[in-house]
């Protein structure tokens, strides 16, 4: 990935609350008493826009052909449409100003809506129809220090967290992905994203905490970069390095745009006509970012001319502190996967598309409720615009998508690359995995696909070592090559130069498994060794094709790409020297370690559309 993000989508919330007394303060009383009025603006008047900080939003203003006014002869006008661009970033006076009715459009993250959803639906006039996807985050970091190896080794540590932000959501995601809950961990609130009071400058004065979530300014500061570890020197934190991000969490965090219910019956041509011209200038946009990607002696000169204003509108309206030069913008817009109309399709009117609009939603709702944003669950609505007549009015090009896919490649299977896991057990002599014992498993396999867009899951299955281990010890003995000593209770075992060797060291005994002598012995370990790893071959294709072919009857999408089985054989044991079976029922198991793609491997291409 050539640009890692500059600014988060989560930025759009640096000014847009204020600090609360308490980090589940409800949504309800930051916003304050407003009253609820009908929208004051018609349809043929210049309706307010908002638009946040964010590349995703400039694709907004191409349509609109200017920063504020609709220009004549923009895509927004050529189709009767006027607006009046206005900053949203403060996205509570955004929710006063549509409660009001000021203006039905609300510009927002799911999870945005999601904290303002009991505020947004207890009136029936403002209950918001979400209509249009923008763009999926690809920038918001969760950094840790090296208590924190993998996402499960969450619980009970600490954790920094802007109060009120997107965030919220992307570690709701977090937990719910190593089966942690909001208990398990403790936050760290601060009050802004940002600066002196931020979760980074947090992480950085207390060493007690263990994680953080930050924007891309703040992760280079701390770390130096997205695969990077911080060595200490200037502003880095020894040790510090991305846990995860939505570089991998590909599906976390959805910019949507929401209209008021009562106008959004009375309009639903104008939202056609705004989604067309939106998605129109998202096909420009991506191409002409794609030539500016080019060597210099590469690119269409024509197209670079064309794209230059847009860079230079870009830093106008953000400002140059946000974005300080033509590079910086560039890398704004490149860090914003523009989903174009093949991803509205499939995140509005898809039901078994894991990361659709339904599933995003309720679990934003669901979290809001649990934290105490709103005490009453009330889901915003998803829409039923026409994409024929969005398709018409944009003159759309693009209307099927590329498959939604990294190019997966062979990734090391380590540690130092593993997200996080999760296991399955599997009984003994288990050929099949059962729909009605494992739909639970597979389900969630297919869910943190689909979020986990940016990974490969290694389907890794792993065979009880017990008959291997009792057949090295017979076999050992038998050949003179093990000797046993017993005193009291305890048994110890040595080789033949005398060195004890400890029967739980499996590495070891594996090794002299691989290379002792037991000829003539009456079972030979090796052999045990090696049906034991055909078994774990096995276990580990019959589980990834049980996911596939439970996807496939379900119509949820799954790449099966990103799932590939290995056997581990009996080198992973959780108990190296089991005594109970219990101790074999657990290292009889199916584990799926979730492997970050290298940024490098990663193409704009293989997700925008």
């Amino acid at each position: 990935m050539k640009h890692i993000r500059f600014l988060s989508a989560a930025l759009v919330l640096a000014l847009a609350l204020p600090v609360l007394h308490g980090a589940e303060e409800p949504f309800s009383k930051t916003v304050g008493n407003v009253t609820v009025g009908d929208v004051k603006v018609k349809a043929t008047d210049a309706i307010d826009l908002p638009f946040l900080t964010w590349g995703g939003d400039v694709a907004t203003f191409m349509a609109n052909g200017s920063k504020d006014k609709t220009k004549a002869g923009s895509p927004f006008d050529k189709l009767g449409l006027k607006f009046n661009m206005v900053n949203g970033d403060n996205f509570v006076e955004q929710v006063k100003n549509y409660l009001q009715g000021k203006t039905p459009i609300l510009r927002g993250t799911i999870s945005q809506i999601g904290q303002a959803s009991e505020v947004l639906g207890k009136d029936a006039r403002t209950k918001p129809v979400v209509f249009l996807q923008l763009t999926w985050s690809a920038g918001d970091h969760m950094v840790c220090r090296p208590s924190c190896k993998t996402l499960n080794d969450l619980k009970g540590k600490k954790i920094a967290l802007q109060e009120g932000g997107p965030h919220i959501g992307m570690l709701d995601d977090v937990l719910r992905s190593v089966k942690l809950t909001w208990e398990d961990i403790k936050v760290v609130w601060t009050p802004d994203l940002t600066g002196d009071k931020g979760p980074a400058e947090a992480f950085r004065k207390d060493a007690s905490i263990d994680a953080c979530f930050v924007i891309t300014p703040d992760m280079l500061a701390l770390t130096t970069g997205l695969d990077k570890t911080g060595d200490g020197s200037e502003k880095t934190i020894k040790g510090a390095k991305v846990l995860t991000s939505t570089v991998y969490m590909s599906r976390s965090i959805a910019d949507v745009y929401a209209c008021r219910k009562d106008f959004y019956d009375k309009n639903k041509e104008l939202l056609e006509k705004l989604t067309g011209a939106y998605l129109s200038a998202c096909e420009e946009l991506v191409l002409l970012r794609k030539n500016y990607d080019l060597a210099a002696d590469k690119r269409d000169k024509p197209a670079l001319e064309k794209y230059k204003p847009i860079l230079k509108m870009c830093q106008d309206v953000f400002g140059k502190d946000a974005v300080p030069d033509e590079e910086a913008a560039h890398g704004l817009i490149s860090d914003a996967t523009f989903v174009g109309l093949p991803g509205n399709t499939a995140f509005f009117t898809d039901k078994n598309n894991t990361a659709g609009f339904g599933p995003r939603m309720k679990a934003a709702v669901e979290m809001s409720v649990s934290r105490g944003y709103a005490k009453e669950n009330i889901e915003p609505l998803n829409h039923d615009l026409s994409y024929d007549n969005i398709r018409k009015f944009g003159e759309l090009k693009v209307v099927k998508g590329e498959d939604d896919k990294p190019p997966m490649v062979d990734i090391a299977d380590s540690d130092n690359n593993t997200l996080y896991t999760f296991t399955i057990q599997y009984d003994a002599g288990v050929k099949t995995f059962a729909l009605e014992k494992y739909e639970k498993d597979f389900e969630k396999v297919v869910q943190d696909a689909r979020l986990y867009g940016r990974t490969r899951f290694a389907v890794r299955g792993h065979a009880d070592i017990t008959k291997t281990l009792s057949e090295f010890v017979k076999a050992g003995l038998q050949t003179k090559q093990l000797n046993r000593v017993k005193a009291g209770d305890k048994i110890q075992y040595f080789l033949k130069d005398g060195k004890e060797l400890d029967l739980a060291n499996t590495k070891k005994v594996l090794e002299l498994i691989k290379t002792l002598d037991f000829t003539g012995v009456d079972d030979n370990p090796k052999e045990t060794m090696e049906a034991a790893q055909k078994l774990s071959d096995d276990r580990a294709e019959t589980a990834r094709d049980a996911i596939i072919d439970y996807a496939k009857k379900k119509g949820v999408i799954l790449n099966p790409s990103q799932l590939k089985a290995v056997g581990v054989g009996v080198s992973e044991p959780i108990n190296p020297k089991p005594r109970t079976p219990e101790d074999t029922a657990l290292n009889r198991r199916v584990e799926f370690r979730v492997l970050k793609i290298s940024p490098e491997l990663v193409q704009k291409k293989d997700f925008d559309y």
